[in-house]
Order: structure tokens, then sequence, then C-alpha cells
């Protein structure tokens, strides 16, 4: 069994940066794919981004792409996202997720097939 904890998030004003945490615990997540997505309140759980089990290979929402960067530590057991010009629209619970069918494809945006979740972390974005 996987535990996954995000930290990182708060209250920023806009253009300002954040970097969420993902820590897992029970089991290595070396050989899975991670993922991070995010729910705004009355909306769908979208996908951010998303890396290989080496960090070869990346994926990114459109609409984060050249803002957020996704990254990982696998000695540590923990995935990094670092949010950088942050918008009001990003404001969301973000949350970390693995991946368990793949290692090497990093390009599933589909929330439905990541089989570990964390708790989420509030992100709040100010204008």
């Amino acid at each position: 069994q996987v535990q996954l904890r995000e930290s990182g998030g708060g209250l920023v004003q806009a253009g300002g940066s954040l970097r969420l945490s993902c820590a897992a615990s029970g089991r290595t997540v070396s050989s899975y794919v991670m993922g991070w997505f995010r729910q705004a309140p009355g909306k769908e759980r979208d996908f951010v981004a998303a890396i290989n089990w080496s960090g070869s290979n990346t994926s990114y929402a459109d609409s984060v792409k050249g803002r957020f960067t996704i990254s990982r530590d696998n000695a540590k057991n923990t995935v990094w996202l670092k949010m950088n010009s942050l918008k009001p629209e990003d404001t969301a619970v973000y949350y970390c997720a693995a991946d368990t069918t793949y290692s090497n494809y990093a390009g599933r945006s589909n929330w439905r097939v990541y089989d570990y979740w964390g708790q989420g972390t509030q992100v709040t974005v100010s204008s």
C-alpha cells in the first residue's frame, strides 16, 4: 500500500510561486508514473502534470505549460510541482497520484487510471 502526502500549498498573490511536495510512504514509488491533478469547487478533477519513473519524460496540461515544472527524487520517494507565474484560475485543491500501470509513459491524463491518491493541498491565488 502506498500513502501519499502533499504539502506546500497556501495563499499567494498572482504572479507568485509555490512548490508543492508529495512524500510517499509504505512502498517505494520509484517505478511508478507520478502525477499532479487539481480540482476547483464545482469542477472536475483536472490533469496538471505527470512524470515517468526516471524523470526523463514529463507531460503538462496546456494551461500550465511553461509555468509549472514537475520533478522527482526516487531516493527520497518524493515528487514536486514547482508553480511559477501563478494566476487566480490556478486556485484549487492539488492532488498527488501514482499510476502503477506504467513506469515509462507519462502521458495518461485521465485521473481514473491513477491508483493511489493523497489528501490534497489547497492553493489559493489572489488577484
